[in-house]
């Protein structure tokens, strides 16, 4: 099989080449391999390459439902026992891993061939994949822009060929920002369908979920039906769908009742661009049987980036101090944005953290309102295209005034800077919608439906209800049929 046969299957499919004895794994892995290095020096995708281990897996007997199809894990988060999970940063690339992750346990039960480690920012901290460790990750359809975060590297080779499908996690928007920016389908599940375990109960109070970004909706869906489950460790059990989650593409849903909303949560600019797509999807929408409304949850979308990040900094802080604490490594070894976050996550008093985690409430109880009236809510996944390579850098003075009060001891008093009001505007900005979902633990979607005049790809997000996995991907599947998108190629060769 070469290349461009390869293209044109999915996951599942080629796992039933694989079954039919049409096809040997050893051979998908060879074709994976070639593709990697042929665009690996254009997008920078793979941070961590593992092929001798890949080679002497396809070469053994495999089994389960995706067995023999090559596949690559996020470098954050996806444990694989003796390897290092470097997590985008310096200090951690040479740190092996004692255990599996339980979703790559569940991969590899399921027969994928592993073959190496996707880029992520550090600490998988930011919107952009651009980690000092590494250099920027390109987007496929256009490498002088990011395919976005923190998936970045995950969504940026499935769009350009390497692997079908590929693992991501979702802490803030990371499974669906890429994937809207790279022209894939994205499923961010719901909080507790996916375990975190071993070595985590659940990540960022629950707002972080593992999950993969797929050319097809259908690889999504049967990669959910691998991933989602309880672990005996876990914090508590979610029920499971009444059938597979891969059942549920395969019929259109009953017509829905979807409301929809175009502003910036946090009141910047959304750019034409954007509203075009969400506008065109509602258009599909409704031809399809479905009521779309102008509609929004009742949320203070400046009020949740605060407390997202009042919560966030503190896990960054963590995370710092967990490194140093594992390696011995100088607070100097990460980059001048992650001290940032973790000075100001260490300076933020108790009191004040748990209050923004309680206030998070508030928020999940306006959502739930929200679907009172309505089955899902419609938005732009970005508030613009697909940006360059290096927009969302803090500015040059406020880089240096950071690092001088980081080398004098004075980092809380970052806090008191602007520097916090740009880190949520240069973070949040572009990608204001995608953070209630996490914060809420509500199930939600990107779809690649639109394409922007000069071609970039450019997603729409649906959020759900708590276990609405189904009709999202019902959903999706419904919107795939009626505007197929996982033959369009990227111009990369």
């Amino acid at each position: 099989m070469g290349w461009e046969d390869y293209r044109t299957h999915d996951a599942v499919g080629l796992a039933g080449l694989v079954a039919a004895g049409a096809v040997r794994p050893a051979d998908l892995l060879e074709v994976a391999l070639a593709r990697a290095a042929a665009v690996q020096p254009t997008i920078n995708a793979i941070r961590h390459p593992m092929p001798d281990a890949a080679r002497a897996r396809a070469r053994g007997p495999l089994s389960g439902p995706f067995a023999g199809v090559p596949f690559l894990v996020k470098d954050l988060a996806q444990h694989i026992a003796g390897v290092p999970t470097g997590s985008g940063t310096h200090p951690l690339a040479t740190v092996p891993r004692p255990e599996h992750s339980t979703v790559v346990r569940r991969w590899l039960d399921a027969g994928l061939v592993v073959f190496g480690r996707t880029a992520t920012p550090e600490f998988g901290a930011r919107a952009v994949t651009e980690p000092v460790a590494g250099g920027p990750t390109r987007n496929p359809w256009d490498p002088s822009r990011t395919p976005g975060g923190s998936s970045g590297g995950a969504a940026a080779a499935v769009a350009a060929g390497i692997v079908p499908v590929a693992g991501a996690s979702d802490g803030g928007g990371s499974i669906r920002i890429p994937a809207a920016a790279c022209g894939l389908f994205g499923l961010k599940p719901g909080r507790g369908v996916v375990p975190s375990g071993p070595d985590v109960d659940e990540g960022f109070h629950g707002a972080a979920v593992q999950g993969v970004v797929s050319r097809t909706v259908r690889d999504s869906a049967a990669m959910l039906d691998v991933l989602a489950g309880p672990e005996p460790a876990g914090p508590y059990r979610v029920a499971g769908p009444e059938r597979p989650y891969a059942d549920a593409v395969l019929a259109d849903p009953p017509p829905l009742r979807i409301g929809l909303t175009t502003a910036s949560p946090l009141g910047g600019e959304v750019t034409p661009e954007a509203v075009a797509a969400a506008r065109d999807a509602a258009g599909l929408l409704t031809s399809l049987g479905h009521v779309v409304e102008e509609s929004a949850p009742a949320v203070d979308g400046r009020a949740l980036a605060t407390d997202f990040l009042t919560t966030w900094f503190g896990m960054i802080a963590a995370q710092v101090d967990a490194a140093r604490a594992l390696t011995g490594c100088a607070d100097t070894a990460f980059e001048t944005e992650t001290r940032v976050m973790a000075a100001i996550g260490r300076a933020t008093p108790a009191p004040d953290y748990l209050a923004a985690r309680s206030r998070w409430q508030r928020y999940t109880r306006a959502l739930a309102r929200f679907h009172e009236r309505y089955d899902l809510l419609l938005t732009p996944t970005l508030a613009r295209p697909p940006w360059p390579i290096g927009a969302l850098d803090i500015a040059p003075p406020m880089r240096l005034a950071a690092r001088a009060l980081l080398a004098t001891g004075a980092g809380g008093l970052l806090g008191r800077l602007d520097l916090v009001e740009s880190l949520v505007d240069a973070n949040f900005d572009p990608v204001p919608f995608t953070q209630l979902a996490n914060v809420t633990g509500r199930p939600a979607a990107s779809v690649p439906l639109y394409r922007t005049p000069e071609g970039l790809p450019l997603g729409v997000q649906f959020v759900g209800r708590p276990g609405s996995e189904p009709e999202l991907l019902a959903l999706a599947g419904q919107l795939e049929r009626a505007r197929p998108w996982a033959h369009l190629e990227a111009p990369l060769r």
